[in-house]
């Protein structure tokens, strides 16, 4: 018996949505990584990306458990000296909702090529619609 190795041709892509309203943010993100790398899909490898299209509606409702939504801060790095730059959850949430939950996902997933192929099957929206609708996709379930 000789072992299945699946080709890039057969891989057959699904579209999945997830509601953040009152999701915690860390559940969300590594149900959605999972999904992305396709770590759900029974004939998973880790070298090819075998993962399905994940839309994620209603990012600015998503919630952080205990302290967590005051003292977290998001840092970037200009580059230039003195060029640190933080900004706390709550400003971030007010300001870019989506950026909150993609960085959580494309955290969870690998830092190669691999990964950034991976990230670019991730859509986030802020509202509760989204352009997709053609694809059809099936809405997932996430813990709360």
């Amino acid at each position: 018996m000789s072992t299945y190795i699946p080709s890039g041709k057969e891989i057959d892509r699904k579209w999945f949505v997830v509601d953040a309203s009152g999701k915690t943010l860390g559940r969300l993100a590594t149900s959605a990584a999972d999904v992305l790398s396709g770590k759900t899909n029974p004939k998973y490898v880790p070298y090819m990306d075998m993962g399905d299209h994940v839309i994620v509606i209603n990012a600015e409702k998503i919630r952080l458990t205990g302290l967590k939504s005051q003292q977290k801060v998001y840092r970037r790095y200009t580059g230039f000296p003195g060029g640190l730059r933080e900004e706390s959850f709550v400003r971030l949430l007010q300001r870019k909702p989506e950026k909150i939950v993609e960085e959580a996902i494309k955290g969870m997933l690998p830092k190669s090529k691999l990964g950034r192929q991976m990230a670019t099957k991730l859509k986030v929206y802020r509202g509760d619609r989204h352009p997709h609708d053609a694809q059809m996709p099936v809405a997932m379930e996430v813990r709360a």
